[in-house]
């Protein structure tokens, strides 16, 4: 049992020795990546020419199949899809498998933790055209969403365009987050309802 433990370890620690490789290809496409990223696993990330995309201090993108316990399906998505776009991710959060793409603007506060497979999306995607086929539309009816510090967001959690979610609130694994969240809550479901307050520290 050791044997495997030591080998799991050995792993992780190769994935991630692998970090400054896919720092400097953030870099090279224009993200601002601090030194200290860590990516376990090859993320997938893309910048929009003119866009702003920050991640920040100490930040972890779980990518790998074995990065979390629950397992992370696919890797962390990070995009920015129109010139305008911003994409901040705070110090310190971590992310498994996340799916993140902003048309207008995403911020996530420090230390906030987004689960395996959770979504946040601040626009529809598409808009229907004038013949009736849906066109490719990132803009349209794109509205801001912000995270704020030290919040989780549960697996399989979506967070939808115009939200803003409070310091120190609970995301509840599977909820879709339709309108705004306090600070300190605890919200579930599709749609995500209050459910109480948290015990977190900046509650």
């Amino acid at each position: 049992m050791n044997l495997i433990r030591n080998l799991g370890a050995f792993r992780a620690s190769l994935r991630l020795a692998l970090s400054p490789f896919w720092r400097t290809g953030c870099r090279l496409r224009g993200i601002q990546c601090h030194r200290t990223v860590k990516f376990m696993g090859r993320a997938i990330v893309s910048r929009h020419p003119g866009s702003e995309f920050i991640l920040g201090e100490n930040a972890r993108l779980n990518s790998s199949l074995r990065a979390n316990e629950l397992a992370c399906f696919q890797p962390c998505v990070l995009r920015t899809l129109t010139p305008d776009a911003v994409l901040r991710i705070g110090p310190g959060v971590g992310l498994s498998g996340a799916v993140i793409c902003a048309g207008k603007s995403i911020i996530i506060g420090e230390n906030t933790i987004i689960g395996s497979g959770a979504m946040i999306v601040d626009n529809d995607f598409h808009s229907p055209g004038l013949d009736g086929v849906w066109k490719t539309d990132y803009q349209t009816n794109a509205a801001p969403v912000e995270i704020g510090r030290s919040v989780f967001i549960g697996a399989r959690a979506i967070v939808l365009k115009g939200v803003t979610i409070g310091d120190g609130a609970v995301i509840g694994a599977g909820a879709v987050v339709t309108r705004d969240v306090e600070p300190g809550s605890i919200v579930a479901g599709n749609p995500a309802r209050a459910v109480s307050k948290s015990s977190s520290p900046t509650s």
